[in-house]
């Protein structure tokens, strides 16, 4: 028996030994059912490039889900007047789709739909073509853009309530949709300060939390009729103040209450930046399948990875499966982030840079 006890603990000492080394050449990231990029659409000018960005970069980390921010710069047919420059012909998109399927991807196109209807000072391309739609109209476009304004504004909204809104947005949704072979679409949602304001005639004096619950509920709708999933951005439902997290990734405007008031299958992309704050978890707890995001700190990223594994590992068995992965997000275009990624403006002099979102997605994301 002495024999057998000894050799049991040398048994378990090995293993204690070498597992850590098992474990440090597998990463976590591995385990996640999602492993998600998102990034501005590449335009025809860069569409090659960002190709084999796809096959070289992508494809070797294992990212499963590509996220592009396409908003207007597409060719669409069902309302040419909304195309922005550069676009995508549906011939590059047919491209993108082709390489997403020979490396195991899925492409989630995104438009931003309620907020971020401009940016600095110009409208996008929906208020700029039907301004009538805009939530805010007595707020000017400034001809020279400063944070904070006396008018608070930061990106306008469209208003929800508006009768002829839908019927156009939800073209270019499901146009893009279709194009794409997507199962899913990302609407954003996102950092929506202009909700419900007096001075609109049609959202004056509603509550702020059911009318961004009801657009959403609206959009997740119409998304089901062709079995689509809605994607959104997290950080409106939740309660900036209380927990202090803020304004940004969080709601100063009473949003927050939506959260339950919506479907429990839409996807939540809980993005933070600046602390890797556990709000998985709350979203979890709420019914709702998330994806924790990152952007450009190495360090915040890798406590991000690591809490989402421990979310996974030490969960219910109700609450595990909606724990899917972790997002890189990218918030410049294609070419940008490439120079950073390919070390294209490298000065010899200069101090590398840690904090960029090159530096965070090679973090997250180890090449296999």
């Amino acid at each position: 028996m002495n024999q057998q006890k000894k050799l049991t603990a040398v048994i378990l000492i090995l293993l204690m030994t070498i597992m850590p080394e098992l474990n440090a050449q597998k990463p976590l990231t591995d385990s996640f059912p999602i492993r998600a990029f998102s990034i501005a659409a590449p335009g025809s000018q860069n569409l090659d490039s960002f190709i084999v960005f796809m096959q070289k970069e992508l494809a070797p980390r294992r990212i499963n889900r590509l996220i592009l921010r396409v908003d207007y710069r597409y060719q669409y047919q069902s309302h040419p007047e909304l195309i922005d420059t550069p676009f995508l012909s549906k011939e590059d998109v047919k491209k993108l789709v082709k390489t997403a399927k020979q490396t195991g991807m899925e492409i989630i196109p995104q438009i931003n739909l309620l907020g971020h209807q401009s940016w600095s000072t110009k409208e996008e391309k929906l208020l700029k073509v039907y301004p009538q739609f805009d939530e805010t109209p007595w707020i000017p476009m400034p001809e020279k853009y400063e944070w904070p304004n006396k008018d608070g504004l930061y990106c306008k909204s469209y208003c929800p309530l508006h009768p002829d809104v839908h019927g156009i947005v939800f073209a270019l949704m499901d146009e893009l949709c279709d194009a794409f072979e997507s199962n899913a679409f990302h609407a954003g949602m996102d950092e929506v300060f202009f909700i419900g304001e007096d001075k609109c005639p049609r959202c004056g004096g509603r509550d702020k939390a059911e009318l961004f619950a009801n657009e959403l509920t609206l959009i997740r709708n119409r998304l089901a009729l062709k079995n689509r999933q809605l994607w959104i951005w997290g950080d409106r439902l939740i309660d900036g103040k209380t927990t202090g997290i803020g304004m940004w990734e969080g709601s100063y405007n009473s949003t927050h209450r939506a959260i339950d008031l919506i479907p429990k299958d839409v996807v939540i992309c809980d993005w933070h930046y600046e602390r890797p704050d556990k709000t998985a978890v709350y979203f979890a707890m709420k019914g709702f399948s998330v994806i924790t995001c990152s952007w450009n700190k190495p360090a915040i990223a890798q406590q991000q990875v690591r809490d989402m594994a421990e979310f996974r590992q030490s969960a219910t068995g109700a609450l595990k499966g909606r724990f899917l992965g972790v997002m890189e997000t990218v918030w410049s275009g294609v070419t940008p982030f490439f120079n950073g990624y390919y070390e294209k403006n490298k000065n010899s002099q200069q101090q590398p840079m840690v904090n960029t979102p090159w530096n965070t997605f090679k973090t997250m994301f180890q090449e296999k």
